[in-house]
């Protein structure tokens, strides 16, 4: 006679009654539809039968505890005779049949091992095994999908940046340069000296006011180039004043010849210096081209990279700080085998995008007395530590409320007066 362990035993009426139902159906199906009198088929009649309540998933917590007593094996934790019995029994129940006991001491088992191997649990050892992967491999995808934007847009800004102060300082030189030289030489009408005819000013050295007009014609031309290659971060959108002059594939030799030469005469200094003021006039006529070209040009570096900098690279190092975070407790959980799949974490990174958003509204944070961080950084520990920006709020919020009851007791003191 079989045991009483391994004896099928019904869980429940409505499981019985819906295993009778599924084989009649498939009678049913086997030998053809069976219509009763009134035209209507006995599968209609299963169809609106009440469903059958749910009953427990033991091969579920069968292997939920398996995987629990596998853990406790692996840790050296000790298990005793009975939970592991009762584990090892559920299992051979899922293929010989259940039974009430059985089922019992399985669940007594599972809340054994539950509590013993915690806070690791059944679900995260299946993560553990299944998830790891897929999750490792999510976080690299976005972590990478926001590092290039952040690199690209930082790298730009960068040397964007760097180029726009040197041809700031470059204007800045060759105004006073040309203040300088048009105080000693004067105009090409009225003439202070540096002509064929007529000398320097007394108290000035021909090699000083050469050398001046030599820088003032370098620095025209360094911010002649720097200006062109700026204009390639706005994608070209300014004009340059002299690129019907530039080299072009499509002309020929003899052209591109010809306009090199015009552009030598308008940056260069003729040879010899026969005429200063004259010199000089023609350089600050090509200076006002290239000062109106360089100052265009900055102004939409300015508008372009300054939107950038402001709106979208807080939210990106906002999301990228998001996902330092999540990479970091995702190490830890494996270390642990805590790690459990969760839905949270969209709304982190949504709480991130928010924050950064409004973090990039600010200017530098003030830490301490002499030291700020930039939005950017806030941006980052925003992602990082959601707490972080709802710290941030609370102190605006705390501030706006001072100024608020301050504002009311000053205007109550008259009254009351």
């Amino acid at each position: 006679m079989a045991s009483r362990e391994l004896q099928p035993i019904v869980l429940s009426s409505a499981a019985s009654d819906a295993a009778n139902a599924g084989s009649h159906a498939a009678d049913g199906n086997a030998g053809g539809a069976q219509v009763d009198a009134s035209g209507h088929s006995a599968s209609s009649n299963v169809a609106t039968a009440s469903a059958p309540k749910a009953s427990p998933d033991f091969c579920h917590a069968t292997e939920d505890a398996m995987r629990l007593l596998l853990y406790a094996a692996e840790m050296g934790k000790e298990v005793d005779d009975t939970t592991r019995n009762s584990v090892l029994r559920a299992s051979i129940a899922t293929r010989t049949g259940w039974d009430g006991m059985v089922a019992a001491n399985l669940l007594a088992a599972l809340t054994k091992l539950s509590a013993q191997a915690s806070p690791v649990n059944a679900e995260s050892l299946k993560a553990y095994s299944d998830e790891t992967k897929p999750t490792i491999c999510s976080l690299r995808k976005w972590t990478i999908w926001l590092a290039i934007p952040i690199i690209v847009f930082s790298v730009l800004g960068f040397v964007s940046s760097a180029i726009s102060n040197v041809i700031r300082t470059d204007i800045t030189t060759a105004n006073d340069l040309v203040v300088k030289l048009r105080a000693e030489l004067g105009t090409k009408e009225a003439p202070k000296g540096g002509t064929p005819d007529k000398r320097l000013p007394e108290g000035l050295n021909e090699g000083d006011v050469i050398t001046q007009l030599q820088q003032y014609a370098s620095t025209i031309r360094a911010i002649d180039a720097r200006s062109r290659q700026l204009n390639w971060f706005v994608f070209r959108n300014e004009r340059d004043p002299f690129a019907q002059y530039r080299w072009s594939s499509k002309l020929s030799e003899k052209e591109n010849r010809d306009n090199q030469d015009t552009l030598k005469a308008k940056f260069q200094l003729k040879v010899g210096l026969p005429n200063m003021p004259e010199s000089l006039d023609k350089l600050t006529e090509t200076y006002q081209d290239v000062r109106s070209f360089a100052q265009n040009v900055l102004d939409l570096v300015s508008v372009y990279y300054g939107a950038v900098t402001t709106c979208l690279l807080p939210v990106l190092y906002a999301l990228l700080g998001a996902c330092a975070y999540l990479l970091r407790s995702f190490e830890e959980q494996l270390k642990t085998k805590t790690f459990v799949p969760s839905r949270s974490n969209w709304a982190r990174f949504l709480i991130a995008g928010i924050g950064g958003a409004v973090v990039g509204l600010f200017g530098n944070f003030t830490v301490t007395q002499g030291t700020s961080i930039s939005p950017l950084a806030i941006a980052f520990l925003v992602g990082y530590a959601v707490d972080v920006f709802f710290s941030f709020l609370e102190g605006m919020l705390q501030t706006v409320n001072k100024r608020k009851s301050s504002a009311s007791s000053l205007a109550a003191e008259p009254s009351s007066a």
